[in-house]
């Protein structure tokens, strides 16, 4: 391993730099958007034009004593950071860094140091050399330069202009905080970002990890392939909740992250991407593998046993690509486009208003628990124009987004609000709902998948229970460690699972699951394959819906068995088995899994009654 020494100036003999200006600007990255207050500065010892952007509540993260102010030392990189090189991993590193800086207040400074610092010619030149087999160092030793030329001493300056004498650093490379630290920036805890793997980068992240000592995993990184999304070969059932259950170590790990985030963290939404979670259900015209609802529930079910954040908003975006394969072939070659998955959310709460105007419709509202808009490109909305109720397929960038989950579960599905005053949407883009919902929409003409041609509400109707059923499922898995560890106590070991309360608390919260469990199956059992679901008689109908509502409250009784079981560690807020209990609380409280209304059509089925309530 190569030891990265730089004669960095003591703090005390540090030159002092001063603020030059501040604007505040707004970010777009694709499916996400924030503001930053770009600063920059007097007095930088390399007379250079570095940038501070400030992120989120980042006075505050200033002023608290408890905590340091998130901070990442960005090196600029134009081939990654502007035109997407897969070479690096600096374009990724940027968003993810942006992403968690903004939910926990601090700084990226974005430092004009290309190619560790010895610029844009060279550094492609140093491509050329790696092409011939050279490791990025000694591609850059070959040149004549140093493995790693960049100094630190300025962002010590910016740091210290606004305070930041303490800072957590977002990082996987040492050098940063060895030099931070002989300026005098204290590093109070080091943050590693996520491992951003790809076909193309594996060799330049393994020369990190093995020549100057960053921090990477890349045993544990699942691998973003390079080639198309439509390319990928479908696979079958078994295939596909294989991917899945892969998956649940990694969610597991940053189930955590997801919540305080309030969104998927990037590396998750990179597994996600690599194991085709999106093309779950879309036709295969679309590039999807056109699976079915079974397939489908037992995905979700399998990833909440990692991260219900994460099976509520993949699931959510699976079941949307789905939506817009209903569409009319022009909206799909457009959404579709390149063969890759678009990501849309969804949301029709509370209904906005259209108006006819010249070559489309303009519409108004404000539209809450868009679950997935913090990783879409394209929202569907639900508008009313004369009494008729239209879906509206709207960019994200022609929308406001509006940070408005704050909630004591499902956190991380950053189900946020969105508005639009009046905005213009072409006539392609605005489909009558019936139409669209109905089982001869466009789609259905264009594509020979049976589920294209079922009720919207068929998979709307499996995600919260199926996430429910998996939480439960690893609540009891928890469950049943904490009893079984060993623990010392006045000199004897004990475990929880020798006393009887225990034993009967974890059979009680067994068999819950189990009921759940048996329920779920019921459900599927009404799902033919590959074909519409839930469209038969009433009784069939009651008992799918019936069933699906019983298997989710049994799994949150099963939950709260497993917490109040456990001993008070479980209320730590890093400790899961409470994540779990109030992510299941806020899935029971979806309007699919609202109970009364649900028995009361049910019983009205079951007896051979017609429903009240015409989409149930």
């Amino acid at each position: 391993m190569t030891a990265i020494a730089h004669s960095a100036p003591h703090s005390s003999a540090l030159p002092a730099a001063t603020v030059r200006s501040q604007v505040s600007v707004p970010l777009r990255f694709d499916g996400y958007a924030t503001t930053a207050d770009v600063m920059t500065f007097h007095g930088l010892v390399d007379g250079r034009e570095h940038l501070l952007l400030a992120l989120g509540n980042w006075e505050q993260a200033l002023l608290d004593g408890a905590t340091a102010p998130l901070v990442r030392l960005h090196s600029e990189c134009m081939t990654g950071d502007v035109f997407g090189s897969e070479r690096c991993d600096c374009g990724p590193q940027l968003r993810e860094a942006v992403e968690r800086i903004a939910a926990a207040g601090g700084f990226l400074l974005y430092l004009r140091q290309e190619g560790r610092g010895i610029g844009l010619y060279p550094k492609l030149d140093a491509y050329a050399l790696q092409d011939q087999g050279l490791d990025t160092y000694d591609a850059n030793l070959a040149l004549g330069h140093g493995e790693d030329e960049r100094d630190y001493t300025a962002a010590a300056q910016m740091l210290n202009a606004l305070g930041a004498t303490s800072v957590r650093l977002l990082s996987n490379n040492p050098d940063k905080a060895s030099q931070l630290a002989a300026l005098g920036i204290a590093t109070a805890q080091k943050v590693p970002t996520g491992v951003h793997l790809s076909e193309a980068n594996a060799r330049y992240l393994a020369a990190k990890r093995d020549r100057t000592g960053h921090t990477l995993e890349l045993g544990r990184a699942a691998v973003v392939r390079a080639a198309p999304e439509g390319s990928r070969r479908a696979p079958g059932h078994a295939d596909m909740l294989g991917r899945v259950e892969a998956l649940i170590p990694g969610l597991r790990a940053r189930a955590e992250e997801a919540e305080q985030l309030r969104r998927l963290p990037e590396e998750t939404m990179q597994d996600l991407r690599a194991a085709g979670i999106f093309h779950l259900l879309a036709p295969a015209g679309v590039g999807g593998y056109g699976l079915g609802a079974q397939t489908y529930g037992e995905a979700i079910r399998g990833l909440a046993r990692g991260c219900a954040s994460t099976a509520w908003t993949a699931g959510h975006l699976a079941e949307h690509a789905w939506m817009l394969a209903r569409w009319p072939r022009k909206v799909q070659n457009e959404v579709f486009a390149g063969g890759v998955m678009p990501l849309a959310a969804a949301t029709s709460a509370p209904v906005g208003s259209a108006r006819k105007v010249p070559g489309g419709y303009a519409i108004s509202g404000h539209w809450s628990f868009a679950s997935g808009i913090m990783h879409s490109q394209w929202a569907l909305l639900a508008v009313q124009h004369d009494g008729i109720r239209l879906q509206a397929l709207v960019p994200l960038s022609d929308l406001e987004l509006v940070d408005a989950w704050h909630t004591d579960g499902l956190r991380g599905t950053g189900s946020n609000d969105l508005r639009a005053d009046s905005l213009f949407v072409p006539v392609d883009r605005v489909m009558d709902w019936a139409v669209l919902s109905g089982p001869n929409n466009p789609g259905a003409r264009l594509h020979p998948e049976p589920l294209i041609s079922a009720p919207m509400s068929t998979l709307l109707n499996l995600v919260a229970p199926a996430a429910a059923l998996g939480s439960a499922e690893y609540a009891l898995e928890l469950f049943r460690d904490q009893l079984l560890r060993r623990k010392e106590k006045n000199g004897t070991i004990t475990r929880q699972a020798d006393y009887v309360p225990a034993q009967t608390r974890y059979a009680k919260a067994s068999g819950l699951v189990a009921t759940a469990q048996l329920h779920w199956q019921a459900a599927l059992s009404r799902l033919p394959g590959d074909g519409p679901a839930a469209t038969g008689a009433p009784r069939e109908r009651a008992s799918f819906r019936l069933s699906l509502a019983l298997s989710a409250e049994a799994a949150q009784e099963a939950v709260r068995l497993a917490v109040a079981g456990s001993g008070g560690s479980v209320h730590r807020l890093s400790h899961p088995l409470q994540r779990i209990q109030r992510d299941v609380g806020v899935l029971l409280s979806h309007p699919t899994l609202g109970i009364d209304p649900i028995l009361e059509q049910a019983g009205r089925g079951l007896l051979g009654m017609e429903f009240t309530t015409p989409s149930f």
